[in-house]
């Protein structure tokens, strides 16, 4: 059963903020602010113990072998999968976020396990076709409660996988749902406290933070695309290192890479200053996050909730960070030709969810079974990849939108 968040955490070892806790399958010992999985808030239903792992690994090895989590390798990052193989899907953004968020946490002392698998899981309810696909299912979900990815990931590993014979989802720890749940709207926070009080939707209410791998979970995701979509831009030429001179954060990186190999261009500048860019922000987030925490002094985990977020860059870094996602909106986003393919995208899905609403037996039985139409509809199209909406969407209209 889940702890109250009003309730004190299990017992810790005395000692002041930063103080180490044992924890036996780290090799850094945690600190003291870090989610302990020998205190977690537990499951919605109580397993024993597993021998070999601690609670966060079986949470991130339940999303790695899920259903959802295989999905993401055919859904839209900024291209569309079949628009080339080597261009980033969910999948591999999910990998690279993991990969970055463990980098940061070992330094800080979080627990790694914890933030790979909020990681993993974050963009497990994303539709097909992106942000496009979300916004479109949003607008036909409008009068039915709306459609968000953050709760619909949430969805998923609470409901729509069905892998146990006793119960729907995953079965997931409370911190690892936490950390899934990045954004939730006041409806949506007081709906998910009537369904269970004291959990995951909470903090929206009473306006306090997420764990400290949950902050850094959000924050590695951002840090990821901006470079990915850096790397997947210019590979499709729809911009240009020439364009990205002006972009500080990157033109900074990519001098120093020309003053160390004045030879280097082409691909091979491309890759070096993405990862120096990629480093400086890593050691950026770790200086700046431990002075916040420093200065906090946390002396737990539900300290860190009664804090202001503590996961963060600098000033400068974040002045540089938001100024490449101007770039990448107005140059890569809003480019014409993810434009045109973007609007196809959303007809695609548009038309799909009048099709279902009105063809109820063209869904999955165990969708087509349930009373609540829309949301089911809802929950079937996002749960799709690219190719299979579009697929269906040739299947049962006769038209293909996308040669």
């Amino acid at each position: 059963m889940l702890r109250d968040l009003n309730q004190p955490p299990g017992s810790l070892v005395g000692g002041h903020a930063g103080d180490a806790v044992p924890t036996s399958p780290m090799s850094t010992p945690l600190a003291r602010y870090a989610c302990d999985p020998a205190h977690s808030r537990g499951r919605r239903h109580p397993v024993p113990p597993a021998p070999t792992r601690n609670d966060f690994q079986r949470d991130r090895d339940r999303i790695v072998h899920s259903t959802a989590f295989r999905r993401l390798v055919y859904k839209t990052q900024v291209f569309l999968n079949h628009e080339g193989d080597l261009f980033r899907t969910r999948l591999t953004h999910s990998l690279e976020v993991a990969q970055l968020a463990r980098d940061i946490a070992r330094p800080l002392r979080l627990h790694e396990d914890l933030v790979e698998a909020i990681a993993l899981a974050h963009d497990l309810g994303h539709t097909p076709f992106g942000h496009a696909g979300q916004d479109t299912l949003n607008d036909c979900m409008r009068d039915f409660g709306g459609f968000e990815h953050n709760r619909q990931s949430l969805r998923v590993v609470d409901e729509l996988e069905h892998r146990y014979p006793d119960h729907d989802g995953l079965n997931l720890t409370f911190e690892t749902r936490e950390g899934i749940l990045k954004h939730c709207t006041q409806r949506q926070a007081h709906a998910l406290e009537v369904q269970e009080p004291g959990g995951v939707g909470r903090r929206f209410i009473a306006g306090t933070q997420p764990s400290l791998e949950a902050q850094l979970a959000n924050l590695a995701d951002e840090i990821a695309y901006n470079a990915h979509d850096i790397d997947d831009g210019v590979r499709s030429g729809l911009i240009t290192l020439e364009q990205l001179a002006i972009v500080p954060l990157f033109a900074r990186h990519c001098d120093q890479a020309h003053r160390d190999w004045p030879d280097i261009k082409g691909r091979r500048l491309l890759y070096e200053a993405i990862r120096r860019m990629l480093s400086a922000q890593v050691y950026d987030v770790i200086a700046a996050t431990q002075a916040s925490i420093d200065a906090a002094a946390p002396a737990d985990v539900d300290a860190v909730r009664a804090s202001a977020p503590l996961v963060h860059f600098s000033d400068a870094m974040r002045a540089d960070s938001t100024e490449l996602k101007h770039f990448l909106f107005r140059n890569l986003y809003r480019h014409p030709q993810v434009v045109d393919i973007n609007r196809r995208a959303q007809q695609v899905v548009r038309e799909l969810f009048a099709l279902y609403l009105d063809r109820p037996e063209e869904l999955r039985p165990s969708f087509a079974e349930r009373v609540d139409r829309e949301r089911a509809v809802a929950d079937y199209i996002a749960g799709m990849t690219d190719r299979f909406a579009l697929r269906e969407h040739q299947r049962l209209t006769g038209r293909t939108l996308f040669p």
